[in-house]
């Protein structure tokens, strides 16, 4: 190829990359779509079924319980039927499970909708990030993967406007099934993704995946050089369960990925994005005003997270995932300081929310999005499947008792000591990250493998 006509092969490559990437990360819209309804029906659900605390609180976290299970199950699917097949498989349970959940009789049907919209969303969770780490080029890794987090975002804002739009009449039936919509969008748009080059070659299928990168780097020494990397790591074939319980330098990223998903959850968004009306009733605002709060949060929390995806491959991980922790301590902390001190005028009020919103701007620049960017990136090709199982798995019990115990928590300890737990959780989390968290900004996922199998410490395998 001469040196005329490379610079547009190149650009064309990376911006069918770019496109492929986008269109795989919409698995995230899924996601952020069934936080968003839930949240806005809940009162109403509640009145209709005439159900307890504690029921809602399962009809809310049963979701990650799915999700869990989907996850538990994706690795061996995505190995077996390819990552592409998978987000199909979940994109058709999550229509299903939409269409169950917006004519649920009962209680009960409500919570076998929910149940398979999770593990839908196990799956997609799962998968997406794998398959997103495995077709993005290094130079724009990070933020490809970030867009998946993104689309959470957004997902979730378009269910917090649509709950709004119907809350006037307090529909909580369109309010969930309407969500079948954009999954049956997905369904269609992910049918005309390729299959991971990595995964065909697993599979022995050199050609198609040659093909695939072609569209994906358009340069043929990229092409050759991306196929001899990904070669070179195939010679032991994907046996993640042994290598587990064979190689302990696998267990460090492993465990390290579990410990990721577990601190995301527990930074406390999750609940804010779960109970968030609930939250706005704590600080005296109507109906109608925490419907429209609700919103607000939603549109901050899209807007953060364009942070994350121009800086995480300028500024690299760590760097963001500090400032992160700290604005979210903070703004947890005056969140529950204004509730003990009690909340009593207007201008105390908007003051307590943009606090709150601190808290969202903290999250979305941070943990919400680099978190998946880094346990996509710290496991080794051979355990790939098995270590990404796990820490979205994590990611998903871990999910579902912070769901389960947030309405616990208030009605035991209190709002004010609620938050404030949740904002000391951040700082310990600042620790965590200086000691065992690695920069990646930049590094290729094999050089990654090499450093974490010769046996560097786990902050140092991104040098």
């Amino acid at each position: 190829m001469s040196a005329t006509t490379a610079p547009p092969a190149n650009t064309h490559g990376k911006a069918a990359a770019i496109f492929v990437c986008v269109l795989a990360a919409l698995a995230g819209l899924m996601f952020g779509l069934d936080i968003g309804v839930i949240s806005g029906a809940q009162q109403f659900l509640q009145k209709d079924f005439g159900i307890s605390d504690d029921t809602l609180g399962w009809i809310v976290s049963i979701m990650m319980f799915g999700a869990a299970l989907g996850a538990l199950v994706a690795g061996w699917l995505s190995s077996q039927l390819g990552r592409k097949r998978t987000m199909i498989l979940g994109a058709v349970l999550f229509v299903g499970g939409s269409v169950v959940c917006g004519m649920a009789p009962t209680p009960e049907v409500l919570l076998v909708g929910r149940l398979v919209l999770g593990i839908a969303i196990g799956l997609a969770s799962f998968t997406a990030p794998l398959y997103l780490a495995e077709v993005a080029p290094e130079s724009i890794r990070g933020a490809m993967i970030s867009m998946y987090q993104l689309m959470i975002t957004i997902g979730i804002l378009v269910a917090f406007l649509s709950d709004t739009a119907l809350s006037y009449t307090g529909n909580w039936r369109w309010m969930l099934g309407v969500i079948a919509i954009p999954g049956a969008l997905f369904l269609l748009g992910v049918a005309f993704l390729p299959e991971s080059p990595r995964w065909l070659m697993m599979k022995g299928r050199d050609p198609e995946a040659e093909q695939v990168l072609q569209r994906l780097l358009g340069n043929r020494d990229a092409i050759s050089r991306e196929m001899g990397e990904i070669r070179e790591q195939l010679k032991t074939p994907q046996r993640g369960v042994h290598m587990f319980f064979q190689n302990s330098n696998f267990r460090r990223s492993v465990g390290l990925g579990m410990l990721l998903q577990v601190m995301q959850q527990l930074t406390g968004m999750n609940v804010v994005m779960y109970y968030a009306p609930r939250i706005f009733q704590g600080m005296g605002y109507d109906t109608e005003s925490q419907m429209w709060f609700t919103a607000i949060v939603g549109l901050v929390n899209v807007l953060a997270t364009f942070i994350a995806i121009g800086l995480v491959d300028k500024l690299g991980r760590k760097p963001i995932l500090y400032a992160g922790f700290v604005v979210m301590a903070i703004g947890l902390g005056v969140v529950g300081t204004m509730m003990r001190l009690g909340i009593h005028t207007h201008g105390e009020q908007f003051f307590t929310v943009g606090m709150l919103l601190v808290f969202i701007v903290g999250f979305a620049m941070s943990a919400g999005p680099l978190i998946w960017t880094l346990c996509s990136e710290i496991q080794p090709l051979k355990g790939r499947d098995f270590g990404i199982g796990c820490s979205t798995f994590t990611n998903w019990v871990a999910n579902s008792l912070v769901g389960l115990s947030f309405l616990p928590l208030l009605n035991s300890i209190g709002q004010a000591e609620t938050f404030w737990l949740y904002a000391a959780f951040n700082v310990v989390f600042i620790g965590l990250t200086i000691w065992l968290v690695p920069e990646t900004k930049g590094v290729t996922l094999e050089q990654i493998e090499r450093n974490l199998m010769a046996g560097k410490a786990l902050r140092r395998i991104g040098q």
